[in-house]
């Protein structure tokens, strides 16, 4: 008799977990449709300046790539936005040109190619209520190529 009320509650609650697992999945998907995305990008206008700063600090201290340091980050003009429909958030890819130094002792001191400067993409994330800095750098990719290689949907904001 235990048993099968133990069955039962196990299977409540394993449903249970699915049906929360399904709507949290669901939210993350369809939050880029409740997103004012002409407000996100006047938001984005009024930050940027941060969140280049932000981008610069974040991505020196995430120590990639190995053996150099972020020395500068120039930041193109063109901005795209774009959606991540699997995680529904709303992204601004900015092109960026990025020149390293080697640190002292590592692996890349001595090599003649790290002051080249390097031509990257940098992106921001916004969730609905703020951009955030993605320290992360997409090298050898511009915006719209990023864009189409992470399958993102391109948004047109006028």
């Amino acid at each position: 008799m235990w048993t099968m009320w133990i069955s039962i509650a196990f299977l409540v609650g394993l449903s249970s977990a699915w049906g929360a697992t399904w709507w949290i999945r669901y939210q993350r998907r369809n939050r880029f449709t409740r997103i004012d995305t002409n407000l996100a990008k006047q938001q984005f206008q009024l930050r940027r300046e941060w969140l280049e700063t932000e981008f610069m600090k974040e991505a020196a201290a995430s120590g990639k790539p190995r053996g150099l340091r972020w020395v500068d980050v120039e930041f193109g003009n063109d901005v795209q936005f774009a959606c991540d429909e699997a995680n529904g958030l709303l992204r601004a890819f900015i092109s960026v040109t990025v020149r390293f130094e080697a640190i002292e002792g590592g692996d890349m001191e001595g090599v003649e190619a790290v002051g080249n400067l390097r031509a990257a993409t940098g992106v921001f994330e916004y969730d609905g209520q703020r951009w955030v800095a993605n320290p992360r750098a997409i090298f050898n990719l511009s915006p719209n190529q990023a864009i189409l290689h992470f399958k993102h949907r391109t948004l047109s904001i006028d």
